[in-house]
């Protein structure tokens, strides 16, 4: 599991592998990961942005930018936990991804980072990150 902390949001996330899904002779290679924000601060916030930028084994970049995340805005109280699982497909079998979210609450707007984590065949969140 790759984890960041920013301004007591916490951010986990867990990477894995769809072999069954990708197709290497078409050069199709599917990932899936699952992300846990912990709010572990005193104030309730909400995810309004997110900022990914993917890159393949050979270095190609692409900014991904959308309001929330898998169509929603979550408002997560202190204490509590918001977890989702979306995907990535690549080019190539290999790559990474970092990002960030844009979180408000009642008195600011925050940035708050995504651990830069890798995508790769056969290891699942075996970097001990």
């Amino acid at each position: 599991m790759y984890s960041e902390t920013t301004a007591d949001i916490s951010v986990h996330v867990e990477p894995e592998f769809l072999s069954e899904q990708s197709n290497a002779e078409e050069n199709f290679f599917l990932y899936a990961y699952k992300i846990t924000i912990e709010n572990n601060s005193h104030r309730s916030c909400q995810l309004v942005k997110r900022h990914w930028i993917i890159r393949d084994g050979i270095g190609r970049e692409e900014h991904v930018e959308g309001d929330g995340v898998i169509g929603k805005q979550p408002v997560i109280g202190p204490g509590e936990r918001f977890s989702y699982t979306s995907g990535c497909p690549l080019s190539t079998p290999t790559g990474n991804m970092r990002g960030k979210y844009t979180m408000k609450t009642a008195e600011k707007q925050m940035s708050i980072k995504v651990p830069l984590f890798f995508l790769r065949p056969g290891s699942p969140a075996s970097d001990g990150h």
